[in-house]
């Protein structure tokens, strides 16, 4: 009977055994499981603020783009300003130029008027005969003297 006993003590120690190793299984392996579910979830995590961080750079680099722009836009549009205003300028002095060289021209012509009037008219067509009529054919000969 000893033996049946001692039978049936290793028996129950080895279900015993067998049950502390099933159950340690059972936990070791729900640690796991919780591990895992961390990893991925702190992966996830991990992922979600790199991505929010691209986003960020991104959404700052077009900020300093758009910026960039308005400001060249601003520099373009006082260049043109700053372009018309010279054309104008030049235009305006063209107008002065002219304005004074007709003035010039219309004092040098009202002098000219002026001095033409007082000048003694030529004779027409007068060739040096009286009325500018000549009595008849001339030649070299003519003038001859004897």
């Amino acid at each position: 009977m000893n033996i049946q006993l001692e039978q049936l003590k290793q028996k129950q120690e080895g279900e015993r055994r067998k049950r502390i190793a099933e159950e340690k299984h059972k936990e070791w392996v729900q640690k796991k499981r919780e591990e895992e579910r961390r990893e991925r979830e702190r992966k996830l995590s991990k992922e979600m603020a790199e991505k929010a961080t691209r986003e960020l750079e991104k959404m700052q680099l077009q900020e300093k783009a758009q910026v960039k722009y308005k400001e060249w836009l601003k520099k373009k549009k006082a260049e043109e300003a700053e372009k018309k205003k010279k054309e104008k300028e030049k235009e305006k002095e063209r107008e002065a130029e002219l304005q004074e060289k007709k003035e010039r021209s219309e004092k040098i012509f009202k002098e000219w008027l002026h001095n033409a009037r007082n000048k003694p008219r030529p004779v027409l067509n007068g060739y040096g005969f009286p009325r500018g009529n000549s009595a008849g054919l001339y030649s070299y000969y003519t003038y001859v003297v004897t």
